[in-house]
């Protein structure tokens, strides 16, 4: 029991040592962060398609959005981290855990920067057509309100939660932490795209709304996997944990 704690201890702490410097510097710097700035379209309705994106690219450049997007990754996502990369410490001898572990990671991000992509060019098209609207927000809510009910949601978490077997040697090794960082990072975008969508979108309040989000997301990975059907998901667990915690056991 307190070797398990231990290896709990040395991938929580840094982990989640390093989503708090990725918050502290999204609240202390949101407009140097690409996926917070404002997408000023002034007299963008009189320019051609073509010419008020490319002012938008101007403004806010590809690499600038993407530390963004990476930064609010780092931020959110990080915690939920923490089941998959004891798996593969688990699974690895000593003398490959870092290398294991790394493979990992980069593969996770590689699939979610990708998918930043295709977020990012959403609200570049926001941006450039309803600057100042909340209605895309208010929209993306709908559907983060609907995908939190659905089975595929369910579903996407249940494969969130599978965690393969590994091999311990070799190149075999190395392609198995890749593949698994693959798929769980395939997984764990299909489900949470919509959640990471909504702040973006947001014309003001886009750090509050990121806090609410990274908790919801979070909280839905405390609960186990259960049959995919239609049912509210994430904040059941939460609030078992702090009945719990709060209420002495003898009342």
């Amino acid at each position: 029991m307190v070797s398990d704690a231990r290896e709990l201890a040395r991938v929580r702490n840094p982990v989640l040592l390093l989503s708090a410097l990725a918050w502290i510097l999204l609240l202390v710097e949101p407009g140097g962060m690409g996926v917070h700035a404002h997408f000023h379209a002034a007299g963008a309705g009189a320019m051609p398609l073509g010419a008020s994106f490319r002012m938008l690219l101007a403004m806010n450049p590809p690499a600038s959005l993407a530390a963004g997007w990476f930064v609010m990754l780092v931020a959110m996502m990080s915690p939920v981290l923490i089941p998959p990369i004891r798996h593969v410490r688990q699974r690895s001898f000593a003398r490959r855990r870092a290398r294991s572990v790394l493979l990992f990671v980069s593969a996770y991000g590689a699939v979610w920067m990708l998918a930043g992509c295709v977020v990012l060019a959403i609200e570049l098209a926001v941006k450039r057509f309803a600057p100042q609207s909340y209605w895309p927000a208010a929209a993306v809510l709908l559907f983060v309100l609907l995908w939190q009910f659905s089975p595929v949601k369910q579903h996407c978490l249940n494969r969130c939660h599978a965690h393969t077997e590994l091999a311990a040697f070799g190149a075999a090794a190395d392609l198995e932490a890749l593949r698994f960082g693959v798929t769980h990072g395939l997984w764990c975008a299909a489900s949470c795209w919509a959640l990471m969508l909504f702040p973006m979108l947001l014309p003001r309040g886009h750090f509050v709304a990121m806090v609410a989000a990274a908790f919801l997301i979070f909280a839905e990975r405390l609960e186990r996997p259960m049959s995919p059907a239609w049912r509210w998901r994430g904040l059941g667990s939460v609030k078992r944990i702090l009945t719990a915690r709060l209420i002495p056991a003898d009342l």
